[in-house]
């Protein structure tokens, strides 16, 4: 499995993100770009895990 980069768009539960941190186990996520944020009732970041995503765009 190869991990996202900072910068990357991820994919995960639906929803689309831009990798703003790299961590061991996770990434932080700014969900703010994701077409349907305002939907979703969320913080803006969140922590997602390396095995619960995809990369949609490097």
């Amino acid at each position: 499995m190869v991990a996202a980069q900072v910068g990357n768009i991820i994919e995960f539960q639906g929803m689309k993100g831009r990798v703003e941190k790299v961590n061991d186990n996770s990434v932080i996520v700014d969900i703010t770009i994701d077409k349907n944020f305002d939907e979703h009732e969320m913080f803006e970041k969140t922590v997602v895990n390396h095995k619960r995503y995809k990369i949609v765009e490097e």
